[in-house]
């Protein structure tokens, strides 16, 4: 999943005592779906740190993707819920690597549209940011099956006066169109689709299981066609692989053929789970690569500070060119030194 936030959202499950998990489906490759009961059906700035509300239908994703920092947040849920008793034991989630349990046992959170539909009435929040899929992809294969993210935007579409925010990088969001266009009209609406390389072969090596780019924005091209705020939320960007001028400008041109009112982005981040993953995703799939990688993200989670300057840059640059008069970026960019005049930039400021 792309990454809406540096810092991770609280997921808030179940209640003791412990009892074995509902398996609720369970795929050919060994993906299986667990079904859990929030206490807590919205997240607030409070307990994530972040700006506003949020939400996340599932914990974990099918999608899977090689450099996704929500994987921590599994790890995060598991344990929080452990320690207070509200999961069993799992042999199968036990034995597993948080990175592999993030795309492997997704948690389905049941009859979470009964429990925001209590909560909003309860505190209202009219006016308040409430942003979808910060830690999960809402539309994720499984949201065919288990429709818990209609189910959610059928509660908001029948309450107004909320700033709702959707990020997704599944073309599934088309079938909620006819919700869309009715929360958009009762409250502030726009919806990032998350794409972060228009090179259809690169893109199935970072992430194998996510929709081909193509798909993406033809689902951007029918939001924006219905009337809805939409734009591309190119993150992460990858340093050495989808950063150079000629890949960004790529994906500033699909951009603007779909009709995105916007295009943000930023650098990748790698928590401890997701390092776990992404680092030996790197020496298998780009070998040359590998050491540069491990040198850095081995010790930070960040690309440096210059490094995420001058992208900043680069992307200001790029939105001017296309008239793309958003400044709006996610925290942790800032004005800094142009750019590099080379292809790629330099990879982490050295």
């Amino acid at each position: 999943m792309a990454e809406t936030a540096y810092q991770l959202p609280f997921v808030d499950v179940g209640s003791p005592p412990a009892r074995a998990l509902e398996v609720l489906d369970e795929r050919s490759r060994g993906t299986r779906f667990l079904a859990i009961a929030p206490r807590a059906a919205i997240n607030s700035p409070k307990a994530t740190g972040m700006g506003f509300w949020s939400l996340n239908p599932y914990v974990g994703c099918e999608f899977g993707c090689s450099y996704c920092y929500a994987r921590d947040t599994h790890r995060f849920t598991v344990e929080r819920a452990r320690r207070a008793g509200a999961l069993p034991v799992d042999p199968g989630l036990g034995e597993m690597e948080p990175w592999q349990a993030f795309e492997r046992r997704i948690l389905v959170k049941r009859k979470l549209a009964e429990l925001l539909a209590r909560t909003l009435d309860r505190h209202g929040l009219r006016d308040a940011a409430l942003v979808i899929g910060t830690a999960t992809d809402p539309y994720q294969p499984a949201e065919r099956q288990f429709e818990i993210t209609r189910s959610v935007l059928e509660v908001l579409a029948a309450r107004r006066s909320l700033k709702v925010g959707i990020t997704t990088k599944s073309p599934l969001i088309v079938r909620d169109l006819d919700l869309l266009a009715t929360i958009a009209r009762r409250h502030s609406l726009s919806v990032n689709i998350s794409l972060t390389t228009v090179d259809a072969a690169l893109a199935r090596r970072l992430e194998p299981r996510s929709p081909a780019p193509h798909a993406r924005l033809r689902a951007l091209s029918k939001l924006r066609r219905a009337g809805i705020d939409a734009g591309l939320l190119a993150a992460p960007i990858v340093p050495l692989l989808t950063d150079g001028r000629a890949a960004l400008r790529a994906l500033f041109v699909a951009a603007s053929a779909a009709g995105a009112r916007y295009v943000i982005g930023h650098a990748l981040r790698l928590g401890p789970a997701a390092r776990s993953r992404f680092l030996p995703h790197v020496l298998q799939e780009f070998p040359e690569l590998a050491e540069r990688y491990r040198a850095h993200f081995g010790t930070h989670a960040s690309a440096s500070r210059d490094y995420r300057r001058a992208l900043s840059r680069r992307l200001r640059a790029l939105r001017r060119d296309f008239g793309f008069t958003s400044e709006v970026e996610p925290s942790g960019m800032h004005d800094g030194p142009m750019a590099p005049s080379s292809t790629q930039l330099g990879l982490f400021g050295v």
